[in-house]
């Protein structure tokens, strides 16, 4: 699914071709909210974008394949706009993720362990809540979130909580579901599969501009 013409008036969001599943749910699910959307590998129009989404579902030394051989990795570090990572496209952003040993982008500092489950079944599999990370209550992607939202997940690594972790979430051990730093942010869950909390949630992200995230 590649170079999807633009729909819509507004933002205009392009979504990374890493290659990997869940591309047009996400892309459905910006268009909803009105964004002009894309899916593309071409670097000019990524970097043109006024916001840019790095999917993914499946496992992390896939995808950094398909990145690198599509050329995309410093075009993906080297981004000044609000880029978002949804589920792997977020373990993607850190430095370096256990499911393969594979180095990742270094986007956020962090890395992708597998989840601590303490006997719950894995793959954390459903709907579960957040709680905003102490000292990042304010941060504008979060506005409008509370404890009794729920968001669905889907993976069985996470990012082992840091000072980049804006929200957390709880399935047997604390693990990082929203981190940010600068213009990059990630989402372990599936925003665009979270009903109203996802819809806000990728409002507030369309919202963003490079300023508020400075």
């Amino acid at each position: 699914m590649t170079d999807i013409v633009m729909k819509n008036i507004g933002t205009s969001v392009v979504i990374v071709d890493t290659g990997c599943a869940n591309i047009t749910s996400v892309f459905c699910a910006f268009e909803r909210l009105g964004a002009r959307v894309a899916v593309s590998r071409d670097a000019a129009m990524i970097q043109s974008a006024d916001k840019v989404i790095i999917p993914g579902v499946g496992t992390a030394a896939q995808a950094m394949a398909n990145i690198q051989e599509r050329n995309l990795t410093q075009v993906l570090q080297n981004l000044t706009q609000p880029t978002l990572g949804i589920c792997l496209g977020m373990q993607l952003m850190t430095d370096f993720s256990a499911e393969g040993n594979v180095p990742c982008l270094g986007l956020i500092p962090g890395q992708v362990l597998p989840l601590e489950s303490q006997g719950l079944r894995l793959p954390h599999m459903g709907w579960n809540t957040l709680n905003k990370a102490a000292g990042k209550e304010q941060h504008p992607v979060l506005h409008g979130l509370t404890t009794e939202d729920y968001v669905y997940f889907v993976h069985s690594f996470a990012v082992a909580p840091s000072e980049f972790m804006l929200a957390s979430c709880d399935y047997g051990s604390r693990f990082a579901a929203i981190i940010g730093k600068g213009n990059y942010l990630g989402m372990q869950f599936h925003p665009e599969r979270s009903s109203n909390t996802g819809r806000k949630l990728l409002q507030n992200f369309l919202a963003l501009t490079a300023t508020d995230l400075a």
